[in-house]
């Protein structure tokens, strides 16, 4: 089976002061209740739209604040979960594309956090967060035609042994790590900043977790927190 042990680069908590996330690792079993993920995405809407979480405006201004301090511009590569409210508090909902990718934009939105969905099976080596060089490949699609672009030197980048997976910390998914519904080993990534009530942040992935669980009864998942060691 499997395994997945993501690592942060140290200078990362020079740039994001007090940065954890949630790592969840899941061996996915057969997907019987696929609705779920359409479910949780309009209450997730809803609740949006209602003005909640209470921190996600502080919460979105952190990410922005460290988004400049890498040299990227957050209004035009906002960080995922701000791109997902925008989208929202705009249209007033949010199309369904696919039941993983629909319930990991829902917890995204429910509460505020960045949240990646991976397909551990295409990776080489594990996740890495770390401070680009700006000779990493990154696989992507552009006016429809795939592609390959490089990340800016100094970039916060999320990369495996073969390349990049997300470009600018969270805000671009590569084509090659792109997460499905079909996916046997698939990792999941929470990021937040002290902004967010770390009590909060366990809340989201059991909220992750426990919708899975209904999607895909007799799953396997093991949650781990990362932060910096003192």
């Amino acid at each position: 089976m499997l395994t997945v042990s993501p690592s942060i680069a140290p200078e990362i908590y020079c740039i994001a002061p007090g940065f954890r996330a949630l790592s969840i690792y899941v061996k996915a079993a057969p997907m019987l209740n696929p609705d779920i993920g359409g479910a949780v995405l309009r209450v997730a809407c809803e609740a949006v739209l209602a003005g909640e979480p209470e921190w996600a405006e502080s919460h979105m201004t952190a990410w922005a604040d460290v988004f400049q301090k890498f040299g990227a511009k957050p209004k035009r590569t906002p960080c995922s979960a701000e791109a997902l409210r925008k989208r929202v508090l705009r249209d007033g909902t949010m199309p369904t594309l696919d039941p993983i990718v629909d319930l990991y934009n829902a917890v995204s939105l429910r509460y505020a956090v960045p949240v990646g969905g991976e397909n551990l099976s295409a990776y080489q080596g594990s996740p890495h967060l770390a401070v680009a060089k700006g000779t990493e490949p990154f696989d992507t699609v552009k006016e429809g035609e795939t592609t390959v672009e490089y990340p800016s030197q100094g970039e916060v980048i999320w990369c495996d042994d073969t390349g990049v997976t997300c470009r600018r910390w969270n805000w671009r998914q590569g084509v090659r790590t792109r997460l499905g519904a079909k996916a046997q080993y698939m990792w999941f990534i929470l990021e937040s900043l002290p902004q967010m009530p770390i009590e909060r942040l366990h809340e989201a992935g059991k909220m992750l977790t426990d919708s899975l669980e209904k999607m895909m009864p007799g799953l396997w998942f093991k949650v781990a927190l990362i932060e910096e060691q003192c």
